[in-house]
């Protein structure tokens, strides 16, 4: 019996979470932690991880059964063996959603010969989590399809990013759509001081760009650091947060935000590679589970 294993990376923004979701820039880098999904034809649709076994289940695996009903719609799908490992925390904004589902995507796609490109790929993606989540950036979905350093939404390819990166977890689980739904209601009730914080959330991206393609990690810091003092103006961030966010930039990091919906979750810091582990022990003490990693150049791929 045929069977077929992909893997999708997670990702980190350097700037541009929330005000991506209202068409502002952002920069977003895929990072080296992966979630896999090994698929086989089955007579029946099966879906296990950690999580639990189960079949198509839109309360323990939202994203996975949306990939099957719509894969279904091209392909003739009876049933589906679907077996899910991850080293990417959930509910933490790294994209754990989105690399579930493109590495769902793309193993039904070639164990179905449905035809799918990459971009096709990333479309689809952002229509399941989009679905699901009520609104949705093509952010995640496009950054885990193809790997890199990508600016959107003009998803333009940057210079990979060769700094330290260390990821603090707080353990809290984040939930995306309350946090865009909060930012969403803010904007309702006083548009003329929120719009143009996500303006300049925008801008920063911007400025950002020019200063990735020259590898200029202590000015990109700085503008990180500005970044996440708008996200706290909006009310993204949280005390857990905050903590990791202090311990890395006072133990040398050059900059340290959140990433992703924030409320929880994770921040990311930026740092010389030899600082990565002092940066990652001053996370630890902090309360928060540290992981050191690298900006990678590998989106969705076949795993051997």
């Amino acid at each position: 019996m045929q069977t077929i294993t992909c893997s999708a990376p997670g990702k980190i923004y350097l700037f541009g979470e929330h005000a991506v979701v209202y068409g502002e820039s952002a920069i977003c880098c895929a990072v080296d932690l992966r979630t896999q999904v090994r698929a086989d034809i089955s007579d029946t649709i099966h879906i296990s991880s950690v999580l639990g076994d189960t079949g198509l289940d839109y309360d323990k695996y939202p994203y996975v059964s949306a990939v099957i009903e719509n894969m279904s719609e091209i392909a003739d799908i009876k049933g589906i063996n679907l077996r899910i490992d991850s080293n990417i925390p959930v509910g933490s904004g790294l994209g754990s959603s989105a690399a579930v589902t493109i590495a769902t995507i793309q193993a039904l796609n070639l164990l179905f010969g449905c035809g799918l490109g990459l971009e096709d790929i990333a479309t689809l993606g952002h229509n399941i989590e989009r679905t699901i989540q009520g609104a949705a950036s093509p952010t995640d979905t496009y950054v885990s399809t193809m790997g890199g350093v990508v600016m959107v939404p003009l998803k333009k390819k940057l210079n990979t990013i060769d700094c330290g990166i260390v990821i603090g977890n707080t353990g809290k689980f984040s939930s995306t759509r309350q946090l865009v739904s909060n930012v969403a209601l803010l904007k309702k009730h006083y548009p003329q001081i929120i719009d143009p914080i996500l303006s300049t959330i925008g801008r920063i991206s911007i400025t950002g760009e020019e200063l990735v393609i020259k590898k200029e990690y202590e000015a990109i810091g700085r503008l990180m650091n500005i970044n996440q003092g708008l996200l706290d103006a909006i009310g993204v961030s949280g005390p857990e947060l905050s903590n990791l966010i202090y311990a890395a930039r006072s133990t040398g990091a050059y900059s340290a935000k959140i990433t992703g919906a924030g409320g929880g979750g994770c921040m990311v810091a930026l740092t010389h590679p030899s600082e990565s582990k002092q940066i990652a022990s001053a996370i630890t003490q902090a309360g928060g589970e540290a992981i050191i990693t690298r900006v990678t150049e590998n989106g969705v791929k076949v795993e051997q």
